[in-house]
């Protein structure tokens, strides 16, 4: 297979076009080839590996499948659409032909245009494309204008379209609920339509994730088989649609969830959806994951390129029992730790309606003073004071009934006409509506008075713990009403870029009642999300393990937090839970005061260890080798660094029973060429690992891997049913 760069057609005039016109998008190992003869449909032919010259010359006679690469709605009324559209005469059936295409160059990408006409009404549509070439993936997005003298109306607007060749296809897609978020489903595809969305209107990664990847040569494989990866990025609601018939493809459609969101397209004015960005691999999923990483670390993450800090956050510490001592307490133990920041939570604000519990206060952000007689500038100085930073928590999109803010500005939240607004969280729960200047000229001082305040704060909790439970907006007018989840979230985007653009240094999290908000069209304004309000190790395995197809480790947040934890009130030991915690972004959960001095020898030895790593797990290749959906009791990945001189091997037992009999797990991404010096991390055992020390061909360990305990050499009071290892491996 030829793996080079292949450049688009620079085609920018029709009169450049040839009636059998071939337009190539192409990243270094990744390539899209469409037909784009003027006055004809445009058609997809190819999507996969790089192709030579040889083989695009010839694809017609080989079986492209010569698809409408954005088919809309009307003629062939039976098949799926990507476009649906209401002219302003009433016709619902639109015709769009190849007008142009144009390919520019955009810093370290090609961006081809091609823009496409209606045959009979001034309505058009650009498909674009975003070929990057330094990383293996592919943006496509459509840019649909209306130059009708009235108003049509959009009642579908697909971001893209990509058939996948009938075979045995597999697709592996994440679903979940709160507390068990990013969870892994396999299913091959079958006759028929799968479904993946979100209506959530705030969230959209709690039940389903706006990801998928599609494995062509069967069950899917973790290092090897063909796969192709799709995201959808997009912080709003979503559909993807896999429609299997009686053809040879199974037809793939991705784009802004059009229930309840008709849009009146006013003329002149211009409709942008969302990007869809695709990949694909011929290393099955863990190579499909890479490519996502690597793209995501350089182009969607907000600071992709800079380690993440060791955090403490207060929250399952002391819940809302927030006040000076306690914070001072908290930061001299994770400072004392090695630790680099401290996050307080909710609770620090409300003057009328103290915040105590969860059901009052939201939108009122001015300190407690009766929690913290010297506000926050007082915790600023004793961060510095520790040597740490400080973060604090905020939820901007919301507001409680019990609220200064709702007393004066009852208008400003989402409700239904005529009706009672629906309350959420603590009985008194309402989302402000972000369609409203208004509302986000006050979002954006929320953050802005914080920062003005106390420029010092580093690190800002972003929260939203309620969806959109009652469809109706105070702002937008009658006939615009169903704008409102598109209206939403296009306010959400102009109140983060205004934050980004006056605090482009200040570390955001995006938490959304703990994972729902891990998508790529939120990152770009955060730097990580919390995965899950669920900390309990075991469960965050699976999660982790999920959430890890799209999106790399930088942007997880995974601590090590008390037992029996919060949420499962499971007990599990401080060692694994550290385990689970270093192969994310590290951070603590917990209450230090009530940690023993091991404990905290043991947190303190992890975290500088984990200092060591930090740039491995952080930016390095993901090589995930045994799952835990797989049945044998036990989860195995590692990390490498790019150049293959350093790896982490991670290993955790996931079930124990006696007469247990696990699989030895080959490594995976080293150079088998290079010597490697094996050293364990969190080390509890009374005596080192037999082969501690000692030194390993890249490809011994690619074919036999190291035969794993399956228990820890303790004392016996200290025994129990937890297992799990960090290997660092590092190229003599």
């Amino acid at each position: 297979m030829v793996k080079k760069i292949l450049l688009s057609v620079c085609l920018v005039t029709v009169a450049a076009l040839t009636v059998m016109a071939q337009v190539r998008i192409a990243t270094p190992n990744v390539e899209m080839v469409l037909k784009a003869a003027p006055g004809e449909e445009l058609q997809i032919q190819y999507f996969g590996g790089g192709l030579s010259e040889t083989d695009v010359a010839v694809l017609d006679v080989a079986g492209a499948p010569n698809h409408n690469a954005y088919p809309p709605y009307g003629l062939w009324c039976a098949s799926e659409a990507s476009l649906v559209v209401t002219h302003s005469d009433g016709n619902m059936s639109t015709v769009l032909k190849v007008e142009g295409v144009e390919t520019v160059d955009e810093h370290t990408a090609k961006v081809t245009r091609i823009r496409l006409k209606d045959t009979v009404y001034p309505f058009f549509v650009t498909v674009c494309y975003r070929a990057y070439q330094d990383v293996d993936m592919i943006e496509t997005w459509t840019e649909i204008e209306n130059q009708e003298k009235r108003p049509v109306t959009l009642a579908r607007f697909d971001s893209g379209y990509l058939p996948v060749r009938v075979g045995d296809v597999w697709v592996s897609h994440l679903y979940g609920t709160w507390a068990n978020e990013g969870r892994l489903a396999q299913e091959p595809l079958e006759r028929g339509m799968m479904v993946i969305k979100n209506k959530d209107g705030v969230r959209n990664s709690h039940t389903d994730h706006a990801e998928v990847m599609f494995s062509l040569d069967g069950k899917p494989a973790e290092n090897e088989g063909r796969v192709i990866g799709a995201a959808l990025c997009y912080s709003g609601n979503y559909e993807l649609r896999i429609d299997t018939r009686d053809t040879d493809y199974h037809q793939f459609y991705a784009g802004i969830n059009p229930d309840n969101s008709a849009y009146i397209l006013a003329p002149k004015e211009v409709f942008k959806t969302p990007e869809l960005a695709l990949t694909y691999s011929d290393e099955g999923l863990s190579g499909a994951s890479r490519n996502f990483h690597k793209w995501g670390r350089k182009y969607k993450l907000a600071h992709g390129d800079r380690l993440r800090k060791i955090l403490l956050n207060s929250w399952e510490g002391v819940y809302f029992d927030i006040n000076e001592p306690g914070m001072d307490q908290m930061m001299a133990d994770i400072a004392s730790m090695g630790g680099e920041l401290f996050v307080m939570d909710d609770g620090w604000f409300g003057v009328k309606y103290p915040r105590l519990t969860d059901n009052c206060a939201l939108g009122d952000w001015k300190v407690d003073r009766n929690k913290l007689p010297n506000g926050i500038g007082w915790l600023v100085e004793q961060a510095d004071r520790h040597g740490i930073k400080f973060g604090i928590w905020i939820e901007p999109e919301m507001t409680n009934t019990t609220s200064e803010l709702y007393e004066k500005h009852p208008d400003w939240v989402i409700k239904a006409p005529e009706r009672e607004p629906v309350t959420g969280r603590g009985g008194t729960q309402l989302v402000l509506d972000l369609s409203n200047p208004e509302v986000q000229d006050f979002i954006f001082k929320v953050v802005d008075d914080l920062m003005t305040e106390n420029p010092e704060i580093d690190y800002i909790k972003w929260d939203a713990n309620m969806s959109v439970v009652s469809h109706g907006s105070q702002y937008l007018p009658k006939d615009r009403q169903s704008h409102l989840y598109i209206e939403y979230h296009r306010g959400f985007a102009a109140v983060c870029d205004r934050i980004r653009a006056k605090y482009p240094d200040v570390t955001i999290q995006a938490c959304a009642s703990g994972g729902g908000r891990a998508n790529w069209g939120v990152m770009p304004w955060f730097d990580e999300f919390w995965v899950s309000d669920n900390t309990d190790a075991l469960q965050r395995i699976y999660m982790q393990w999920g959430t890890s197809y799209f999106f790399p480790a930088i942007a997880m947040a995974s601590h090590i937090s008390a037992t029996p934890n919060h949420t499962v009130f499971r007990t599990t030991s401080l060692k694994y839970r550290i385990d689970v915690a270093m192969s994310g972004r590290l951070g603590m959960e917990i209450q230090p005061k009530n940690m023993t001095d091991e404990e905290k020898d043991l947190c303190r030895k992890a975290i500088s260890e984990y200092k060591e790593i930090r740039p491995v797990v952080q930016f390095g290749d993901l090589y995930r080798l045994v799952s835990p959906y797989d049945g044998h009791n036990m989860a195995s990945l590692m990390y490498v660094s790019e150049n293959k001189s350093e790896a982490v091997f991670y290993w955790w037992k996931t079930e124990t029973f006696y007469d247990e009999h696990l699989p030895r797990v080959k490594m995976a991404g080293l150079d088998p060429e290079r010597i490697y010096k094996v050293r364990e991390l969190n080390r509890i055992d009374n005596e080192p690992l037999p082969y501690e020390g000692l030194s390993f061909t890249g490809e011994f360990l690619m074919e036999n891997g190291l035969e794993i305990p399956l228990k820890h050499n303790v004392d016996y009071h200290k025994q129990d049913d937890w297992s799990s290892r960090v290997l660092y491996l590092v190229a003599e």
